[in-house]
């Protein structure tokens, strides 16, 4: 597959964008989940033991004390979430980014790479944030939920429907400039890295993870308020960022909202890589695959019009010799079989 025909792949399916942005971001958050458990008992007003110190130190005392299992607890809510949501964040941007690319001059495509990460990330958090807050409730430290369900049930009938979505608007706070800096500092890697622009596991993989861990540093602060609005801790109604930001300074001043730093950081690193490679491969093989199928069916299309009825010698310059050539960039016939065995 050459450069022309891998950077035509967002363009080319919708399908191929959705399906290999839902699986990127469920292996993405059921690889890394363990180290999202220790941030957020990191994050917390009330941590418990442990939680004040060192990502190992809390991943270690959680594992003794409450069991291997209990930092996957609530993984379950982030695959049936993050599957929608990364669908729809992954086919949104590549679709808003081709668009955009082709009216605007070269020299501000990074910006454009920004814009269309924002957009996305509106619908991404729309479907993640009631998966976040029943996610995080069952991570906390003495949680008084342990299944999903009774989760969601509990937080619907003593809080409403609202609860699911108190901490939207710090969401989309934190996870807009997140999502900009994420895609900007990914699309900047590429360049350097991969300038070809094509399927480059190795590049996608430390792209992606440079790219999460500048985004997870910078929004580090927004993350904690939004996991004090999710987890309601303390006995305080957080009702807003705001609220969140002053009740964050009250606890442990400026300081407490760098808590979980490394901890997100950590996660971030390897989560991003791990999305990124994922989805690039996905859409590589997805796409060669339908390639494959559509040349074994022209292919077949010919044998059967020879077998059935006489046809001149067709030549190799010869660029319309069968229906679809045009999707190859009007190739001759024998180069498009080359380049897809090739690729």
């Amino acid at each position: 597959m050459d450069i022309d025909d891998y950077e035509s792949l967002p363009t080319t399916s919708v399908g191929v964008n959705m399906t290999a942005g839902a699986f990127a971001g469920v292996m993405e958050h059921c690889v890394m989940y363990p180290l999202d458990s220790v941030k957020t008992r990191m994050q917390a007003l009330t941590p418990g033991p442990g939680g004040g110190g060192g990502v190992s130190g809390v991943l270690s005392q959680m594992v003794r004390q409450e069991g291997v299992l209990r930092v996957f607890r609530g993984v379950s809510v982030m695959v049936a979430g993050a599957g929608p949501a990364h669908a729809l964040y992954f086919s949104c941007y590549e679709f808003i980014k081709n668009r955009m690319i082709t009216k605007t001059p070269s020299q501000v495509n990074h910006l454009v790479y920004g814009a269309a990460g924002c957009v996305a990330t509106l619908l991404h958090d729309g479907v993640m944030n009631p998966a976040e807050v029943v996610k995080q409730r069952l991570q906390m430290y003495n949680s008084p939920h342990r299944k999903v369900i009774q989760c969601l049930r509990h937080i619907y009938k003593t809080e409403g429907i609202f609860a699911f979505y108190r901490s939207y608007t710090t969401q989309l706070a934190m996870n807009i400039p997140f999502q900009s800096i994420h895609f900007i500092a990914y699309e900047f890697g590429q360049t350097i890295m991969n300038p070809e622009h094509i399927y480059n596991p190795k590049a996608h993989v430390v792209a992606g993870g440079m790219a999460g861990a500048v985004a997870a540093a910078v929004t580090t602060p927004l993350d904690v308020c939004k996991t004090v609005l999710n987890t309601q801790q303390g006995g305080i109604r957080v009702q807003g960022m705001v609220h969140a930001f002053k009740i964050v300074y009250r606890y442990a001043g400026i300081r407490g909202y760098f808590r979980g730093l490394s901890a997100r950081i950590l996660y971030q690193m390897p989560a991003t890589a791990i999305c990124w490679s994922a989805y690039e491969f996905f859409k590589y093989a997805f796409h060669n695959d339908r390639d494959e199928s559509l040349c074994s069916t022209e292919i077949d299309e010919i044998n059967t019009s020879n077998t059935t009825q006489p046809q001149p010698m067709i030549s190799r310059s010869t660029s319309n010799s069968f229906p679809g050539t045009g999707l190859f960039n009007n190739k001759a016939a024998s180069p498009v079989l080359l380049d897809v065995t090739r690729s």
